[in-house]
């Protein structure tokens, strides 16, 4: 049944009333001008056939053009983001990670160093980084006033870990920006991430005489902003 509604019957209809009248005429059962007036019909027929028809075609381009423009603006609107809100349940594993991702040199700037004054959190965030052995070099970028800190209660845990030469002496200098940054390359295809954060609240708590992050931002290889992340982290590299 699909297959015969599928068949043109107009068009058919028409061939056979064209070759009935040919044969009719050709016996001398009809003259020549009926004849031609059949073919005038007939003609006439086809024409509106073709005009419905080319009606209905542009009724469908014109869903279809639709349909595209909508295809688009769904496809703008699931856009992965440039960078993801990662909260204090996921933390953790994102940390880690982003560390066993890291490719190449990973660059810590402007971290607060009391977060690793607790074995499991040394454990979580900067141990995972100093055993990957993809990556090469771990550089810390610090503020002056965290140099003890940095003697006292994070280079004897760096001393402890397969890897520890590969974690530079820190560069010390003046920051007075807020922003912390976490950059390596990662993947396979060596796209620059970061994880970025904040000093103070939201994104930092004050806990038990620390600062320990909150929420951080994943920023994406795609991003915008890590150019400017990375200029930035240059300007400070370049002082003392």
């Amino acid at each position: 049944m699909k297959r015969l509604l599928k068949v043109e019957w107009d068009a058919i209809a028409g061939i056979v009333a064209a070759l009935a009248a040919l044969i009719m005429h050709f016996l001398h059962i009809l003259e020549i001008n009926v004849l031609l007036m059949i073919f005038v019909v007939l003609m006439a027929l086809f024409f509106i056939r073709d005009l419905r028809r080319e009606h209905f075609t542009e009724r469908i381009d014109a869903s279809l053009e639709r349909t595209e423009t909508s295809l688009k603006a769904i496809q703008t609107a699931l856009r992965p983001a440039d960078a993801i809100l990662i909260g204090p349940r996921q933390l953790r594993t994102a940390t880690e990670s982003f560390s066993a991702r890291a490719r190449g040199e990973m660059i810590w700037f402007h971290v607060c160093l009391l977060m690793f004054k607790p074995q499991a959190l040394f454990n979580s965030l900067l141990r995972p980084a100093i055993e990957n052995p993809l990556v090469t070099s771990i550089q810390f970028i610090l503020d002056k006033n965290q140099q003890d800190l940095w003697h006292q209660e994070v280079l004897p845990k760096i001393a402890a870990c397969p890897g520890k030469a590969k974690v530079r002496e820190p560069h010390w200098t003046t920051i007075a920006e807020n922003v912390s940054l976490i950059l390596s390359d990662t993947g396979p295809d060596g796209a620059t991430e970061c994880l970025m954060s904040f000093w103070g609240e939201p994104f930092m708590a004050y806990h038990t005489g620390r600062e320990v992050p909150r929420y951080i931002f994943h920023v994406q290889g795609r991003s915008e902003l890590i150019p400017h992340l990375l200029e930035l982290v240059r300007s400070h590299r370049m002082t003392t």
